[in-house]
């Protein structure tokens, strides 16, 4: 049998995303706020980040672990409540999640709910790497994890795949635990450079080799060279997913760029009630970008709280390549805050638009080098000229 319970707010998932909002909902007195999150520890993927940098412009110096901690405990000195080792499973109703714990089942009602779930790295089996399956195939978290959480042995020769700046993070850590990073490789034509370690590009990982340990990665280059870079571990970095189980499982459109919730401006889904914020709504960004978001949606779900009307979904905000997303991606009213826009090519000083009914709203050049592993912010003034009633917003290059 399931207990059932009733809370102001409920938020899944302790990353700074959720922290943040929490810490900020309790301090407005929004009732009881109480975070869920399926770790037995919270504070999201920083915990297990040993480097700098996790402050942003404020406490630049502090590493993963300590910015974890400094939410942790900003969000329950405010009084939100913050359990872990609980995860959501499913729905019981459009504000009603269903839980499991060691404690047992429960389903928590909830007069908002707001999805923090957070993203991962793509796996081997998601990027169909063929081959066997030895031990010493990893991704990033996972490397982190078995190296400063657990102190495992990870291997002695090493291989890392991806083009993103966390592939030098994996290279650190690597070098932390004692391995020789041979090359780090990646499909595309450019890549994350590490002092003294070849860098691949233009080059595929076309099979994993060994049984029982890994012997082996074959690559593929471009120009149809072939070769086998001989190593024990294998760390695929990079390739983030937002993590959207559970709101497919709610009904809640998921946008085909971010392969995150659909959301507006104000952090709201198309389901009445439902928000999310953080990396659930675009793959990876710094933390204090999440956090930023976390904490600004508070302002929304308060006025939820208080019984503000809610909006009808207005129109999509759409993309052309080689654009890849844009976040958020429905615009039910003016935004307040930057957009986040994603290429999936290197853009030197693009000329971005936006068009509605083929109409130009806005356009703009950038004098900056547009990477496909960071965000372009977009001002969102240009915002107040979308007809609310019209069709798709169109954002590209020209």
């Amino acid at each position: 049998m399931s207990r059932d319970r009733t809370v102001g707010v409920l938020v899944v998932g302790a990353g700074p995303a959720g922290l943040a909002l929490a810490a900020r909902l309790a301090r407005a007195n929004a009732g009881h706020v109480e975070v869920l999150e399926r770790e037995q520890d919270a504070g999201g993927v920083p915990r297990h980040c040993h480097h700098g940098g996790f402050g942003g412009p404020v406490l630049p110096w502090l590493t993963g672990p300590a910015y974890a901690r400094r939410a942790v405990r900003a969000a329950t000195a405010a009084g939100a409540t913050v359990r872990t080792g609980v995860s959501a499973t499913g729905w019981a109703g459009p504000l009603t999640l269903e839980t499991t714990s060691p404690a047992g089942l429960e389903r928590i009602t909830a007069r908002a709910v707001v999805l923090a779930t957070g993203a991962r790295e793509r796996p081997r089996s998601a990027r169909l790497v063929p081959g066997s399956r030895p031990a010493g195939v990893l991704t990033t978290g996972e490397l982190q994890q078995s190296v400063h959480l657990y102190g495992q042995d990870i291997g002695r020769r090493a291989v890392v795949v991806g083009a993103e700046p966390v592939a030098r993070h994996a290279v650190r850590t690597l070098r932390r635990a004692g391995a020789e990073v041979v090359a780090v490789v990646t499909e595309r034509s450019h890549g994350v450079a590490v002092p003294g370690i070849p860098l691949l590009t233009a080059t595929t990982v076309g099979e994993l080799r060994g049984r029982g340990r890994l012997s082996g990665v074959a690559v593929r280059h471009a120009d149809g060279r072939r070769g086998v870079l001989a190593c024990d571990t294998v760390v695929f970095t990079g390739d983030w997913i937002p993590d959207h189980e559970l709101a497919r499982r709610g009904g809640i459109a998921v946008d085909p760029g971010t392969r995150g919730p659909c959301v507006d401006a104000s952090f709201r889904t198309p389901v009445p009630g439902v928000f999310a914020v953080g990396n659930a709504l675009h793959g990876v960004e710094r933390a204090a970008t999440a956090a930023a978001e976390g904490a600004a949606a508070a302002a929304s779900v308060l006025a939820r709280l208080s019984g503000a009307p809610w909006p009808e979904p207005g129109p999509p905000l759409v993309v052309r390549a080689p654009l890849l997303w844009v976040a958020p991606n429905r615009l039910t009213d003016i935004a307040g805050r930057p957009l986040l826009l994603r290429s999936g090519e290197p853009l030197t000083a693009p000329v971005l638009t936006a068009a509605q009914d083929g109409r130009l709203l806005w356009r703009r050049r950038f004098p900056v080098r547009m990477a496909p592993s960071r965000s372009l912010r977009l001002p969102p003034g240009w915002t107040d000229r979308v007809d609310r009633a019209g069709g798709p917003v169109v954002l590209g290059i020209g």
